[in-house]
Order: structure tokens, then sequence, then C-alpha cells
């Protein structure tokens, strides 16, 4: 029960109506082991001593308890469904909040469609155990306790014999629930990866049929499929092993209490009524009993999707707010990295190697090298979406651990090599980090990052909808949708990462033209493979292998004959021997 004790806080807060689903449970308990005891008293009473007068109240009170049962029984249901849907409520909405918390760490390793799988199949698992498991189990307690009771008034040896079989299933319910749970462990598991290729391979569908993968992805999920069907037919054996064994053991009971039973009849030891009374309460005690291989199944699910969601509540969160941290409206932007030193992975090399450089509010710093050089991990840890190993990131001569999380991403507008946008509006993407923007604010941000033209081409203008992770637009058109998304929070730092990668020369030249107004008085992060993009920088940093081995203006950088010129060298005299070869022809 520790994975139950682990989530208590998600569901006793509403115990109340737990309570009283039990409380209804008690009634509809008591009442079905009435039954055999009006059955005993028509066999021995009415049909055997001929009372015929009997039969009207005995049918009334029988009706009458049929009514109470069915009422209790609509207030167990509810109550209990509504205890199960408030819990696992409040326990989606701790999840979806956690994962806000998480860290970019947690993100690298995590796959989108387990992560959908414990927030859906895992949390419903869960959610029906409370609603349903717990007051089976309740249930199967209170009918197997009320029952024994009456078994014993009406025979103490009859009720001996059948407890004799308990111990029997006792072992058998054991040592199924010792081989069921690691295997619905699996299960969820199988479906979290079998989640996970459906996710990835629609996300993908374009590179999917761009390079004829269809049939390889077939393939693919045709063995996650494979994976989930063989470990659910293994927890499916081993419950078609386990049930008969348990009904077997029940029979056996059956066949000793009749014999032994119509012995006491014949001998006048025990009436007909109490024997066929008897006989149907047996069942009310054996049923229960075998039903623990069923609760035992939903025990089993629900234990193992706590422990996958508990694998989410107790993520290590290492981007840690202080409990005094400085919360501002406006940051000045001054920059300044202090031997800063990151490694992603440990044991692994580092992304960083003693980073040192100053930018102060106002200025351009670019940022050039080869892909995996650091360049990206250096404006990651400006808005703390890692921690440095070693070293300092200061803004405004503060660490940025001193302020709080909100005001320092709320300073930073950042522009990501790949653009993601929201299926909602394009207005509601523009405005996405400041959602109390008015519509002349939206389309001012959108000229400035030339995207107005374009938007007001499309049939509902700013009010168009767009597809999933903005389907139906260009590469250039979604970055230049996250560009003004970027300009409307205005603020204090701009870090460009290849904002300008997926479009053309002229729509590049007039996004430069327009970010060169929009970079005024914001210290700006310009990450970028083209010379072109950052040779107006104020500074800039070379780097390669995480180190920075070159840092100066365009001008200064050209002379050196370092990897700045290679690359310059690279990038234009490729492009004058294009244009001599197009001459010549």
């Amino acid at each position: 029960m520790e994975t139950f004790k682990k989530l208590k806080q998600f569901y006793w807060p509403y115990k109340k109506f737990f309570f009283w689903s039990l409380f209804s449970l008690l009634f509809v308990t008591a009442i079905t082991v009435v039954y055999p005891m009006v059955l005993q008293i028509t066999i021995d009473d009415v049909v055997r001593q001929e009372r015929y007068n009997l039969i009207p109240y005995i049918g009334g009170t029988f009706l009458l308890l049929m009514v109470v049962k069915g009422i209790a029984t609509y207030f167990h249901q509810y109550l209990g469904e509504y205890f199960g849907i408030r819990s696992v409520y409040t326990l989606r909405d701790e999840l979806y909040k956690k994962l806000q918390r998480l860290p970019f760490r947690y993100y690298d390793n995590a796959k989108t469609g387990d992560l959908m799988s414990r927030l859906t199949a895992d949390v419903e698992g869960f959610r029906f155990f409370l609603a349903m498991g717990f007051s089976e189990l309740i249930r199967i307690i209170l009918l197997i306790v009320i029952s024994l009771s009456v078994m014993f008034y009406y025979s103490v040896p009859l009720a001996l014999v059948t407890m004799a079989a308990m111990p029997f299933l006792a072992v058998v319910v054991y040592r199924f629930d010792r081989r069921v749970h690691p295997a619905f462990r699996k299960i969820r598991k199988s479906f979290g990866k079998l989640n996970t290729r459906v996710q990835e391979n629609i996300s993908g569908m374009n590179t999917v049929k761009s390079l004829s993968r269809e049939d390889f992805e077939v393939g693919r999920f045709e063995n996650r499929s494979d994976d989930y069907r063989t470990k659910f037919i293994t927890t499916s054996n081993i419950w078609s092993k386990y049930f008969p064994l348990m009904e077997f053991i029940g029979n056996v009971c059956v066949v000793a209490l009749l014999a032994y039973g119509g012995y006491l009849v014949v001998n006048d030891s025990l009436m007909l009524g109490e024997l066929v009374a008897f006989f149907s309460l047996v069942w009310m005690v054996l049923g229960p009993l075998m039903n623990f291989g069923f609760i035992i199944n939903l025990f089993s699910q629900s234990k193992a999707s706590g422990e996958r969601l508990l694998e989410i509540l107790e993520a290590e969160e290492d981007i840690q707010e202080k409990e005094d941290a400085i919360v501002l409206d406006r940051l000045q932007g001054h920059v300044t990295f202090e031997d800063v030193t990151l490694t992603y992975v440990e044991d692994d090399d580092s992304a960083l190697k003693n980073i040192s450089f100053d930018a102060p509010s106002g200025k351009t710093i670019g940022l050039i090298g080869a892909t995996g050089s650091g360049k990206t991990s250096i404006t990651q840890l400006i808005t703390r979406f890692y921690e440095p190993e070693k070293g300092r990131v200061l803004i405004d001569n503060r660490p940025v651990q001193d302020y709080g999380l909100k005001t320092l991403r709320r300073n930073i507008g950042f522009v990501l090599q790949e653009s993601f946008l929201f299926s909602t509006t394009i207005k509601e993407n523009i405005a996405y980090g400041n959602p109390d923007a008015s519509l002349e604010d939206v389309i001012a941000a959108a000229k400035r990052a030339q995207a107005h033209e374009f938007i007001m081409e499309m049939p509902d203008g700013y009010d168009t909808l767009l597809g999933e992770r903005g389907m139906g637009l260009s590469g250039g058109q979604k970055q230049r949708i996250a560009i003004a998304r970027a300009i409307l929070i205005d603020p204090a730092i701009l870090v460009l990462d290849d904002a300008t990668s997926a479009v053309d020369m002229e729509t590049e030249f007039k996004i430069q033209k327009a970010l060169q107004e929009v970079m005024k008085g914001r210290t700006t992060f310009i990450i970028a493979h083209r010379i072109s993009s950052l040779k107006h920088a104020d500074e800039i940093l070379v780097l390669e292998d995480g180190a920075v081995k070159e840092r100066g203006v365009h001008d200064e950088l050209l002379i050196n004959g370092g990897p700045y010129q290679r690359i310059y060298d690279i990038q234009y005299q490729d492009k004058e021997k294009i244009l001599s070869t197009s001459d010549i022809s």
C-alpha cells in the first residue's frame, strides 16, 4: 500500500464521499445477506408448516428491502464514482503542473507518448480502483463477515467446513498477486512505448512520406504492438491458471458442504430451509473470496499506474526558485558569464568549458560555430533552463538564481531554431507571452517581424486558426510569427537562435532590417550559421567543442586567420565560384 500512501494527499481530502459511499454499501450488503434468510423462512415456516398466510407479509417485506437496496446502491455507486473523479481531477492537475515545473534536463530523456499515456491511461487506471476497487474490497469483507455470522448461527459445524477452504484460497490469492503485479507493470511500460511510437510517427509524417518509409514505420509499430500483445497474453495466462484453481477449491468446499449438510438434514440436526439458506450463503463467502483475484487484478493495475505517476511527481526539480527571489517588472539586460562550465550528462564531455564574456545592456553578441559547439547552451543558461556545473551567470551584476523564474523569463524573448506554434489563432499565438496585448499591439509586432502582409492574405487574417504545430504555414512564415511573439513581450534580452535559417535571402534581409530597430536598447544574442546574420554584432564569439576559440568584431576576426575566417571563406568564396560559373555559362 506504499504507493497509495504516497498518493494519499490527492484522495484523502474527499474521504467524506468515500465513507458515505461505504455507509450506503453497508445497507446493500446487509440486505443481500437477508435474501437467504427470507428463503429459509419461506421453506421452513411457510411451505413445510403450511402457514401460507405469511406470504403477503414476506412478499411485502422483501419488496421493501429491494427498494431500500436500490436506493442504497444508487448512492453507493454515485458517491464512489464522485470520490474517484474528484481525486484524479486533483491528481491530474498536479501532474500537469509538475510537468510545467520540471527542467529541460527531464525532457531530454522523456518520451512524449509515454508522458501522455501516464496522464491518461495511468490516471484512469488509478481512478477506477479508487472508485470501484476500494469499495469492492470493503464489500467483500463485509459480505464474508456478515455471511459467516449468519452461517455460524445456523450451524457451527457447517460454518467450520466452509472456513476450512479459506487458507487454501488465501495462499492461491497471495501467489497470484506476487506474479500478476510485475506483469501489469510491464504492460503499462509497453503501452507507454506503443503510445510513443504512434506520437512520433504522426508528428514526423512529413519525413516518413518524403522518404517512403511507410512500410518501415508499420514494421516498427507492429513490433511495439506485438510486445504489448505478448505481455498482455502473459498476464492473461497468469489469470487463466489461478482463477480455475480458486474456483476448484470453492467447488470442493461446496461438495463437502452438500454431503455433510445432507447428512445433518437426514438426521434432523438441520432443517431443509437452513441448508438451502446455508448453500446460498456459502457462495456469498466463496464467491467474493474468488473475486479477490479480480480485486488484485485491479489493485495491481492501479498500483502499477500509481508508481508511474509517482515517477513524475517525485522527479527532481533541480531548477529551484529562492524564497526571497527578486521580483521585478523590467531588467536592464546586462549579461555576464564568469568561467562557466556546463555538463548535460554526468561523466560525459562538457557542453561548455570555462566560458567568460561580458554583454553590457543594449549590446549585440553573435555566437557562431559548428553544430554542437555550445551556442544554444549559452542562451539556455541565461534563462536557467539548465544550471552550470561551475562558474556564474549574472544579469545586471546579480546571479540569475537571485531572480524569480517569471521575472527572469519574462525579460528574455526567445526565437528558437524550430518555431513551435499552437493549434489556435494567429493572434493568440503572437500574444501567447502577453495575452493582454491589444490587436493593435499584435499587428505592430507582426509588421516589425515582416509577417503582417502574409497574415492579411489568409482567410481570416489574425483570426485564422492554425493546424497542429502551425501546419499550413511555411517554415519562414512560422518563424516570423515566432519573432513577432518575442517582440510583443518587449524583452530586455532578445535571443535569436538561428531565427532566419528557414527563410529565403530576400525575407532574411527584410527581417534583419526590422530586427535592427527591435534590437535597439536590448541585449541581443544572435545564434547563426550565416555570417551575414551577425557581422554587425558588437562582439562575436566563435565556439569549438564548447570553448571560445575567438572573439572580436567582424573585421578583426577576418584578418586573424582563425576559425571565423575559414567559415567566411567557405560561405563567400563558394558564392563567388557559383557566380563566376554562371557568368561563364
